[in-house]
């Protein structure tokens, strides 16, 4: 095999085990320098090679040029003798250097006729071999042309350099003024690097003319090694500044001859760079050309301007007005017979205007080859064989990979990358629809370009022998779990296999799972106590059947079982070597699949997978400026669903959302090791985990597990807030003003959007499930740039348990504003113009039906009351709001409604104890015929109680203030008469909240107000910053009625009850005097 020494490759091995017992091994690789006799010196690597995986990463510029040995040694622990080893041979190649002649090897730049032109490939060059180019290696000659009329001047085909004083008749040299000698050009370094930079000097050159300048550059020490660089200046009349023009991802732009390799399946993003003094800058613009190749007359392209340009502003291109462009893949794939193209930029200063331009060539894909699968039928244990033979590109084919899907393509995962066009895989079973699985090959060369072949379908069935053997020893901890072929495979350590065989066993699993919670609902079990729902999902048909007692136990066995296979297999893929793109995206869509049962999921199985998506996050932020932004985007989509589900699963049992594991329990309460030694240990300290005076076994061992489980939360809230910086950056880089990328899954929802801070104002950011940030015209934003800025949007389908469980039942929504440099920026509305939010909730929340209130049965008159009273308890942590429903048997009917804090309100001619009121008249009515009420969180904090009395107003009274709408009558109604209802009315009570998470990972509600928007599926909050927030909600029992206290309440019918609150009075005076 050979390998550029610029290229990262990675080296994979298939162990098979033939033995009983532990699969436990050793592994361990050596590289050896080979000669032309043999291979004996070991090369000491740095510690950034891992040897010790079954894989081996070689990053680039690890190995000088030369011949390697490298050698794989496997070693069973238990039997030290059982040892295999195998080599491969590995051959590292010179990739060859890019010669620059300007900076970031821009293809068109713009000089002044009075102005010196610098050419300098020894400072712009770039050897990708080597962390920086050494100019002293090669040697320099300089040719020039006058673009598009003449060739370069030549004699009898020998290039003339531009210092050669010989005359071509037919191709004139480009300088107007030299003399024989070559006066008006300066040759620099002469000493060390003679000839590595050139300057024109000002006047040299012709007015309104282009030129064409080249650089031949020839290793010092091997001639046959060799590079060229070309530039095109315009001369005009004023003094422009030097606009550089370079990719934002250079890999992405490889050089070749006058232009840059272009791949028609990613985007092109570039900037530009201001060389000198650019104040003064009035405009940005950017023009787009398509190219032809005009060779048979003059030998140059001729360029014209891409006419659709305005058309399809922020849907191909971004940011033709900054200085930073972006023309996405659509320009390419719907521009196909267009080979070549060029990006450039316009600098309109005060006195001067700069062009630059980077020209580009499209790299043609791999072609001429086809791809095959065999068998075309098997379960998720067949090994199945793909071909893909007679691939043939310029540039190399750098791998293939394989995805697959059963119904929906944008929902094809991952399955296996190789750089062999022969390799084998094992395939996960069709979902229960159908068994049939599409399949498609990404053939790629070594500079991205990327060919689809789309091969024969598969049917693929579940091995469900082979998986209940693996359930059962799991389970059951068998001592012969090793020769289950599945414990083999994973017990290879490759990451391809152990990858595949994760996917197909998690989509088993998670279909099990789906079935065990359908048939528990369907008993009768709620859906909101052992299920958090999917985003976007619709509420679940829950059967209106008492709670079957056996239904819930079966269904805990059945949890508890694949909870304990989730937690044995997840250590086989958390140690897997890291090395490419496609390994993140293979790795990390393996864990998701693995988390998507976010019930099932231990505290262990979190915390190592929680440990293993943050690492992955590290090193896809190490490679972000390496790799193209499809690639980014599929690696950043699968860790962004990995929080998603480490979040979801922790707090579930907390929200009291999903049922508390038993090994969790068991292992909360095992006697720990260090138990007699370590005094401090939180886990015998009883006072933190009994309820006031009860230390009793249940509540100790109950509260001991929420113990762990509020440490663990904190721990992944803190991870996962890593994880998204990390990933936001890997992904902010790739976006341009008006470019957004957005994630919609069942798992999470995230959406990145860079905007200019101006389009801030008044900008609504809508999420899924009608959730939305609405940004205020007039806010205060902590930022002293200018330039973009970067939206990150983003919803759980859980809120985080925190330190208050009445968001048990809400979403997660976030919003964050981010400077360039990836670091939040500080955002302050006014109180009285602030953010408006809407948190949906959980859509399997279960709402009751109303109270009916009998108030025509009850007599009034014996008692005198004015209203007919309601008691609710309001005592909260938190502030909340508290919302009142109210049906009218008859919808014809109005209603007085009056309400007081902690005692009880009085409203009549000569008293009036209310906090507040309100009129339900007919013309209120919704479409539902209900009245409603709210009081916001404002007013209630303090308050442990609140009473509402209501009464029906007379035909008088409604003709004196319901009679319309148009004129309200803003007095109270006010009367001495006893209430007499003619209707009886029902009543439902709920209580809602506005919180964010502040950095302790603890609700908070200071500075939010709960909005009259709010409804049983969803909260309205109005906020004056941006975090985090979930809303509250709480369907409160029926209230108290207080109207038959008061009735009930003379000393006749409550004897015992007085005489007893009577005689410990006395008792109690008795014993403070003595």
């Amino acid at each position: 095999m050979s390998y550029r020494r610029s290229q990262d490759f990675s080296i994979s091995s298939m162990i098979q085990f033939n033995c009983d017992g532990s699969l436990s091994k050793i592994t361990k690789w050596t590289i050896k320098n080979c000669t032309s006799t043999s291979c004996s010196v070991e090369i000491v690597l740095s510690e950034k090679v891992k040897t010790t995986f079954s894989e081996l990463y070689i990053p680039s510029r690890t190995l000088n040029y030369g011949v390697y040995q490298l050698t794989l040694t496997v070693t069973m622990i238990d039997s030290p003798n059982l040892k295999s080893s195998s080599s491969v041979y590995v051959r590292i190649t010179a990739t060859g250097i890019t010669a620059n002649l300007v900076q970031l090897g821009t293809s068109m730049v713009t000089r002044g006729d009075q102005q010196d032109l610098l050419l300098d490939p020894g400072t712009f060059s770039v050897d990708p071999d080597e962390d920086t180019f050494d100019a002293t290696k090669w040697k320099y000659t300089y040719y020039c042309r006058i673009y598009d009329l003449y060739n370069f001047p030549n004699l009898q085909g020998i290039l003339l350099s531009i210092g050669d004083s010989r005359i071509d008749p037919y191709n004139p040299s480009c300088l107007s003024n030299r003399s024989g000698n070559g006066t008006g050009l300066i040759f620099g370094n002469l000493t060390s690097s003679p000839n590595s930079s050139l300057t024109v000097l000002s006047g040299s050159l012709h007015l309104n003319q282009i030129y064409q300048f080249m650089v031949y550059m020839e290793n010092r020490k091997n001639s046959s090694i060799q590079a060229t660089g070309y530039v095109l200046v315009t001369i005009e009349i004023t003094h422009p500044q030097l606009i550089a023009v370079g990719c934002v991802i250079s890999p992405m732009c490889v050089p070749n001859l006058e232009f840059q390799l272009l791949n028609p399946t990613t985007q092109v993003a570039l900037f530009t760079l201001c060389i000198g003094s650019c104040t003064n800058l009035e405009s940005i613009k950017w023009n787009i050309y398509q190219g032809s190749d005009n060779s048979t007359s003059s030998n140059s392209t001729q360029w014209i301007l891409f006419n659709n340009t305005i058309l399809y502003e922020n849907i191909w291109f971004f940011g033709t007005n900054t200085s930073n462009f972006t023309a996405t893949d659509l320009l390419f794939l719907n521009n196909l017979q267009i080979s070549l193209w060029r990006f450039e930029v316009v600098y309109t200063f005060l006195s001067a205007i700069s062009t630059s331009a980077l020209n580009f060539i499209i790299n043609q894909p791999p072609a001429n080859g086809s791809c095959s699968i065999n068998p075309l039928s098997g379960t998720i244990t067949t090994l199945f064989t793909i071909e893909c033979p007679d691939w043939y590109d310029v540039d190399g084919i750098q791998d293939y990979s394989l995805y697959a899907w059963t119904t929906d393509i944008s929902q094809r995962t991952i399955i296996a990358f190789s750089p062999e066009d022969n390799f084998q895989v094992r395939l996960p079973a069709g979902d229960n629809e159908t068994s049939l699985l599409n399949l498609v090959v990404y053939v790629r060369d070594l500079a991205d370009s990327v060919t689809q072949v789309n091969i024969s379908s598969v049917n693929v069935i579940a091995d469900t022998a082979t998986i209940n053997d693996l359930i059962n020893k799991i389970t059951n901890s068998s001592s012969t779990i090793t020769n289950n072929p599945i414990i083999r495979l994973l017990s290879s350590g490759n990451q391809n296999v152990v990858g595949q065989i994760f996917i197909s066993l998690s989509q088993q699993f998670n279909q099990m799972n789906s079935k065990n919670i359908d048939k528990a609902i369907s008993s009768g079990i709620p859906a909101a106590t052992i299920l958090v729902s999917s985003l976007g999902s619709s509420s679940l048909q829950q059967m209106s059947i008492p709670l079957n007692e056996s239904a819930l136990i079966n269904y805990n066995i059945e949890l508890n079982s694949q909870a304990n296979v989730r937690d044995y297999l997840v250590t086989f893929i958390i140690n897997l070597l890291i090395t490419t793109s496609n390994s993140i995206i293979l790795q990390s869509s393996s864990l998701v699949q693995l988390t998507q049962a976010t019930n099932q999921l231990t505290r262990n199985t979190l915390m190592l997978v929680s440990n293993r998506c943050y690492e992955l996050s590290v090193a896809l932020y190490a490679m972000f400026e390496k790799i193209s932004y499809e690639d980014a985007q599929s690696a950043t989509n699968q860790l962004f669903q990995c929080a998603a589900n480490l979040l979801n699963a922790v707090n579930g049992p907390l929200q009291g959302r999903t049922e508390v594991l038993d090994l969790d329990s068991s292992r909360a309460n095992a006697i720990s090791t260090d138990y007699d030694t370590d005094l401090e240990s939180a886990w015998s300290n009883l006072n933190l985990f009994s309820d006031g005076n009860d230390f009793s076994t249940a509540t100790i061992e109950k509260n001991r597990n929420i113990y762990y489980q509020k440490q663990l939360a904190n721990q992944i809230n803190s991870q996962v807030t890593q994880m998204i910086s990390l990933l936001t950056s890997s992904l902010n880089i790739h976006l341009n003003i008006g470019q957004n990328s957005t994630m919609n899954t069942s798992q999470s929802f995230i959406s990145l959007e860079t905007i200019s801070i101006e389009s801030l104002k008044d900008k609504l950011v809508k999420q899924v499930e009608n959730a939305q940030f609405s940004i205020p015209s007039n806010y205060i934003l902590n930022t002293t740039s200018n330039s973009s800025i970067s939206l990150r949007s983003k919803i759980d389908p859980l809120a985080s348990y925190g330190n208050f469980q009445n968001t048990n039942l809400s979403r997660s929504i976030s919003l964050s504003i981010i400077d360039q440099n990836g670091n939040e920026i500080s955002f302050q509305a006014h109180q009285n113009n602030p953010i408006q939010l809407m948190i949906p909730r959980d859509p399997n929340v279960l709402i009751p039906s109303m109270y009916l209130q009998n108030v025509t049965l009850i007599n009034s008159t014996m008692n005198n009351l004015l209203f007919n009273y309601h008691y609710i308890n309001i005592t909260s942590s938190l502030p909340i709001s508290v919302h009142f429903e109210i049906h009218s048997l008859n919808k014809s009917l109005a209603y007085l409604f009056i309400y007081k804090f902690d005692q009880t309100p009085q409203l009549n001619s000569s008293i009036n104890i209310i906090d507040g009121w309100t009129m339900f008249c007919p013309y209120n009515l919704t479409n539902d015929d209900i009245y409603r009420y709210f009081i916001d969180n404002q007013q209630t904090p303090g308050h442990q109680s609140l009473i509402f009395g209501i009464r029906e107003l007379n035909s008088t009274e409604m003709n004196n203030y319901c009679l319309n709408n148009s004129s309200i009558n803003t007095s109270l109604p006010i009367t001495d008469q006893p209430f007499n209802f003619t209707s009886n009315y029902e009543l439902r009570i709920y209580t809602s909240g506005c919180y964010y998470l502040d950095e302790n990972n603890n609700w908070k509600s200071d500075g939010l107000i709960v909005g009259s928007l709010t409804n049983h599926y969803e909260t309205e909050c109005l906020s004056t910053h941006l975090t985090s927030f979930a809303g509250g909600f709480i369907v409160l029992p029926e209230p108290i009625n207080w109207s038959y206290v008061f009735a009930n309440a003379d000393f006749s019918k409550n004897k015992t009850i007085y005489l007893t609150i009577i005689f410990m009075s006395i008792a109690y005076i008795v014993l403070m005097i003595f």
